[in-house]
């Protein structure tokens, strides 16, 4: 989808800067714009308009409705519109503005300080994803699947690992992949983990999932690995079954029936867990260290753990969140909350990972930083297992 083809909302109360930024729209090929001089006008836009706005470019000091007013409508109104703000403030209060848009769930492109650059504007308009993209072709469905319906899939075997390659930012290798579970529903097309984890864990039965996602990933890095593609996996753990006490042992003799070693294994946890103190939970991360396999930290910087509670988890792996990373290099209070974290890593000679590398300019920030591997859409998205391997060579005629 091209710009043309995106519609545009800018919502800023200076007549002079608001035809700015609409002529630099145009200059960077957008036909289609609504113009709004407060919060009012613009969801008053949102709500008459007939088509979806992709696209709004708010300013934050605005009178009627200032840019945070209009952000909560957006989110309660549950429009699936990606947002830019923008504002002559300071950074601090673009980070903060920034932080409480996520929190709401907004789809938040990034920020950009006053005078907006035709530059600035085409780095965050480069990462808008339309809304069907984000399924990766899967049919969006407002209706959740009930237990019985997923309890049927599961039986039919329709649920597959897609996998994301993870990229050494050095030397451009891949170096692994992490699984993610994928519905592939025979009539509503892809269905995302959202949809039917968090079902089957509230009934007690994320174990069926997980083992079909354990067994099928680990047989593709065995196939992979008979294909002379030496890479590792990652795989994505529920508290719920770590919390299990003979986890770890049926982890270590179900994967030994593959031949596959267990360092080639990463299991991913998410942050939340380090503060725990569960001891068959401790026992089983522990355990699963000590037979070689990889304990990768998730979504690092979501939680509220602290360097303490970090050391109590033998990690070997620390994966920094997207929200992080995506806009860091624009962002000077993004940029050394990412330099921190990465900082504690190498102090800690843990692996670093960024997640949500979306752009050659993250990519390029990272490598400045000395991040160790990425994850993103610049480099690849989840993908089949069969596929995988042709991308690999595909990505290897770059370096």
């Amino acid at each position: 989808m091209g710009i043309a083809d995106l519609n545009f909302l800018v919502a800023e109360d200076n007549v002079f800067q608001r035809r700015a930024l609409v002529m630099i729209l145009n200059g960077l090929g957008a036909e289609n714009i609504v113009e709004a001089a407060n919060g009012q006008e613009a969801l008053d836009a949102f709500q008459n308009s007939v088509t979806p706005i992709d696209i709004a470019v708010i300013d934050l000091n605005m009178p009627s409705m200032d840019g945070m007013e209009l952000i909560r409508h957006l989110a309660h109104g549950d429009y699936q519109t990606s947002v830019i703000l923008a504002t002559a403030h300071d950074r601090s209060l673009l980070f903060s503005v920034g932080t409480m848009s996520k929190a709401y769930g907004v789809r938040l492109l990034g920020t950009i300080e006053k005078p907006a650059t035709s530059d600035k504007l085409q780095t965050l308009i480069n990462q808008y994803v339309p809304l069907p993209s984000l399924s990766e072709g899967g049919v969006i469905d407002a209706t959740p699947p009930s237990f019985d319906d997923i309890i049927v899939g599961l039986k039919h075997h329709q649920f597959e690992p897609f996998f994301q390659p993870k990229v050494n930012l050095d030397t451009g290798r891949v170096e692994g992949a992490e699984a993610f579970a994928r519905w592939l529903h025979p009539e509503k097309g892809i269905i995302l983990p959202d949809a039917f984890i968090s079902t089957l864990e509230a009934h007690g039965r994320i174990d069926v999932l997980s083992w079909i996602i354990i067994d099928k990933s680990v047989a593709a890095c065995r196939d992979w690995h008979a294909l002379g593609f030496d890479i590792a996996v990652s795989i994505n753990l529920s508290p719920y079954l770590l919390k299990e006490p003979q986890f770890s042992e049926q982890i270590v003799e179900r994967i030994s029936q593959y031949g596959i070693d267990p360092h080639l294994i990463t299991f991913e946890f998410n942050e939340a867990l380090a503060g725990t103190n569960n001891p068959h939970l401790l026992e089983n991360l522990s355990r699963l260290r000590m037979k070689g396999f990889g304990l990768s930290i998730d979504d690092y910087g979501t939680g509220d753990s602290n360097i303490q509670q970090l050391a109590l988890i033998p990690f070997s792996e620390l994966k920094i969140d997207r929200s992080f990373v995506v806009g860091a290099s624009q962002s000077q209070a993004l940029g050394l909350v990412l330099s921190s974290s990465l900082e504690l890593a190498k102090k800690l000679n843990r692996q670093s990972v960024a997640v949500g590398i979306e752009t050659k300019q993250d990519w390029d920030f990272l490598h400045s930083l000395g991040c160790g591997l990425a994850q993103g859409y610049y480099i690849g998205k989840p993908m089949e297992a069969a596929a995988f391997p042709e991308w690999m060579k595909e990505w290897s005629l770059f370096f």
